[in-house]
């Protein structure tokens, strides 16, 4: 059984953008909402809103994408969220 991955982009309280990985994009989004389990970074922005995810097959493909994604000018992270 294949794990779907997703790439997503969380909008930040500061209006500040992350981007992660994940196999449970719900769980996740409440990680970082909630939990000691989120991000420190998110952590001290909440709350956080998904505002981007996109369905990878597979974790290296997920991970390649993170890595380009977060060499995005925010301008560049911006115009793909409004796509």
């Amino acid at each position: 059984m294949n794990k779907i991955y997703y790439l997503y982009i969380l909008e930040c309280a500061d209006k500040t953008l992350y981007t992660g990985i994940t196999l449970d994009l719900q769980r996740r989004v409440k990680e970082h909402n909630e939990s000691k389990l989120g991000a420190k970074y998110t952590h001290a922005r909440r709350p956080v809103k998904l505002v981007y995810s996109k369905k990878f097959k597979n974790r290296s493909l997920a991970s390649t994408a993170e890595i380009k994604l977060k060499k995005l000018s925010r301008e560049n992270k911006l115009k793909l969220i409004t796509k």
